[in-house]
């Protein structure tokens, strides 16, 4: 996938969505999942290249330690960059 640019030659940043279904739990449980990955979301943002991602969590997430999270994350985030 080509990276765009902006007429001011500088990178969009990369947008990223979250997928938490009812099965990982209660909507506080989920909201809280959410707003864990986009912490380490934000902090990985200056390694993700330009473009859409999808993070879907299963249903075991919320028993995940952040250690464990972060490092399901990375790897997922990293079989999805070029």
């Amino acid at each position: 996938m080509p990276h765009s640019v902006s007429a001011t030659g500088v990178a969009p940043p990369p947008m990223v969505g979250y997928a938490v279904g009812r099965k990982v739990g209660p909507a506080v449980v989920r909201n809280g999942v959410r707003r864990r990955l986009r912490a380490m979301v934000a902090a990985r943002a200056s390694t993700l290249a330009a473009g859409s991602y999808l993070v879907i969590v299963a249903p075991g997430a919320p028993a995940l330690t952040r250690t464990e999270l972060d490092d399901h994350l990375g790897t997922a985030l990293a079989g999805a960059m070029p």
